[in-house]
């Protein structure tokens, strides 16, 4: 754990659409000071997990490559950086790369090709078709920093100090394990503010107007069951009504913290909402 004594903190080791990074300590204002186990079953970059670095934790995601990316990180970090100094920055060989398919490689070549991938591709987007499969186009960048070697080992250190479990796994099942105590934090894909904004092919099957509701329903749950629950989305009029009974806390778009504003109308941004 030489990087850990040395104060090295781990983050996030991939580029995710709505990365917490811009708002994170908004978001580690409002955390609870003490809580049991921590949740987070929309993991993505971690950037609250890896912050928060909590003793005790339960990550998630649908993404299976992401997913086999953090396991790989904590079990075989050292193979993976080998593998990652290989990767060439230029059109042909991306897309090369990007052709394989997951499936036919072992965890390592995953991982790698899934990092890689994420470091070159245009604007750093993950984004998968209707087949589930990985679609952007090579993002032109001069120098990608494809192998971040010290904070892949700060981020294997950190994932073998602590008691965590890396999950693929649908959100309700995981939240499912939560009990009285423990913190949740929902970073669902958010809801589009229009017809043209949003974001929510991280996977092949999306996140719609259905699955919001029944994510509202899954933190009535957990809030009835003794946890502290904390969700971000954007401030849009069915998040306000689904969660009406909760504390909403608006984030500006300058990302400046408002209280709760409820009466304020054409109000743009996001929302953190807490049961707590």
């Amino acid at each position: 754990m030489e990087l850990l004594r040395a104060g090295v903190k781990p983050r996030p080791f991939v580029k995710w659409a709505g990365g917490k990074r811009q708002i994170l300590k908004h978001l580690l204002f409002y955390a609870p000071k003490e809580f049991n186990r921590y949740f987070e079953p929309f993991v993505g970059g971690g950037a609250l997990f890896f912050e928060l670095s909590p003793k005790r934790a339960v990550i998630s995601d649908l993404n299976a490559e992401l997913i086999n990316a953090y396991r790989v990180i904590k079990e075989q970090v050292e193979e993976l950086i080998e593998s990652l100094k290989k990767h060439k920055n230029n059109e042909e060989y991306y897309y090369g790369i990007r052709s394989l398919k997951p499936a036919e490689l072992s965890p390592v070549e995953r991982a790698s090709r899934f990092i890689y991938l994420n470091k070159t591709c245009f604007n750093g987007l993950y984004r998968e078709n209707s087949k589930g499969e990985f679609n952007v186009p090579f993002g032109r960048y001069k120098r990608p920093k494809i192998c971040d070697e010290e904070n892949l080992r700060a981020v294997s250190e950190f994932l073998n100090s602590v008691e965590v479990e890396i999950l693929n796994a649908d959100y309700g099942e995981v939240c499912k394990r939560a009990e009285a105590g423990d913190f949740i934090y929902l970073d669902p894909p958010y809801i589009p503010v229009s017809k043209t904004a949003g974001f929510t092919t991280y996977t092949g099957g999306g996140f719609g107007e259905e699955d919001h509701r029944k994510l509202a329903e899954v933190f009535r749950e957990l809030s009835e069951k003794g946890c502290f629950v904390m969700l971000s989305n954007a401030d849009h009029p069915l998040i306000r009504e689904l969660y009406r009974d909760f504390k909403l806390i608006e984030i500006t778009t300058n990302r400046a913290i408002n209280c709760k504003g409820s009466k304020r109308k054409g109000s743009s941004g996001e929302l953190l909402i807490m049961n707590y």
